[in-house]
């Protein structure tokens, strides 16, 4: 039988990744009895303290004591909110996760959680995903780990990660298949009412424009890109316009915001059209015109690389009154 192990860390945990992962868990080892087999796990809930409270006070976890668990065979970091506190009041915690998983136990992080994972130096040159929101403070934290936060589920050396918020369900989806089979994922998934197999949040990301980087011309040179879309943009120029080499001008460019140049003016374009696309009736062709692109082929795969559907699928994923074309 395998242990798991649902920790709770000090400061404030999700509630609902922590309760959603129990339940479901309990659920697949409960579907798998009933199909003939032993049970297949021992879940339990743990930390260093005696009583969490959360979301206000209103809720309340009374996890068993972790320091009587001398070894799991997974455990599980729910999401929590991140602030610079977080290592220094999960020391203890930490070194517990880190002595588990040199005992070789594997390690399922949810949203949030990588903050407090890669606080462990585990996640140091590997793949990770966290909620999209989080993924500009997360790199400069963690410059060492690998982000992918288009991933919605990351699997390298018995590490798993997620992207944010609900997707922590799919996250116990694959690990349910990965411990149980897929014939009892699938029973969870019908029962809780979860869309399986889903491999990306591209569709739910929302492009913010990094400028609280402090650097002034990279400043001027965002808002002309974003003042500019509909213009064929020559970065050469720009960099001219504000005296750089366009050497210098890229490397800072992407020091501050974590995009070259291109990319960044791919990613404005989609966020536009993506805003277009969810509330007006206008044609893809419209859409695509309007932030600067002249080629049908080039705006769909850029806006299917970034958005993570076609413009056409996005249009009918979030704009109800849409009518296709």
């Amino acid at each position: 039988m395998k242990r798991v192990t649902i920790v709770v860390p000090e400061g404030k945990a999700t509630l609902s990744s922590i309760t959603g992962s129990f339940e479901i868990l309990n659920s697949a080892n409960k579907y798998w009895q009933r199909m003939g087999n032993k049970p297949m796990m021992e879940i339990c809930i743990a930390g260093f303290m005696t009583e969490s409270k959360l979301d206000a006070g209103y809720f309340s976890i009374h996890p068993v004591s972790i320091a009587e668990i001398k070894k799991t065979d997974l455990l599980i970091i729910p999401a929590i909110a991140y602030d610079d506190n977080l290592a220094k009041e999960n020391v203890a915690l930490i070194s517990w996760i880190r002595e588990q998983y040199k005992n070789g136990a594997e390690i399922a992080t949810m949203c949030s959680g990588a903050f407090l994972l890669a606080s462990t130096g585990l996640l140091e040159g590997k793949n990770c995903s966290t909620h999209w929101n989080l993924a500009a403070n997360f790199k400069r934290l963690f410059p060492n780990v690998h982000l992918v936060a288009d991933k919605l589920i990351t699997a390298e050396k018995g590490i798993y990660t997620n992207g944010g918020a609900y997707s922590f369900l799919n996250l116990i989806l694959f690990l349910v298949e990965k411990y149980f089979d897929r014939e009892t994922a699938i029973y969870c998934s019908k029962n809780f009412q979860i869309d399986m197999d889903r491999t990306s949040q591209s569709p739910f990301f929302i492009f913010q424009t990094q400028k609280n980087h402090g650097d002034e011309l990279i400043d001027k040179a965002q808002t002309y890109i974003e003042e500019n879309l509909s213009e064929k943009i020559s970065f050469e120029e720009l960099a001219s316009k504000l005296a750089i080499s366009r050497r210098n001008f890229d490397r800072r460019f992407i020091k501050a915001t974590g995009n070259t140049p291109v990319e960044y003016l791919q990613r404005v374009k989609v966020e536009l059209a993506k805003s277009t696309l969810e509330k007006g009736r206008k044609s893809i062709f419209e859409v695509m015109n309007e932030v600067g692109y002249s080629d049908d082929k080039a705006f769909r795969e850029v806006f299917k690389k970034i958005a993570g559907l076609s413009p056409l699928d996005y249009r009918a994923k979030y704009n109800k009154e849409v009518v296709l074309t």
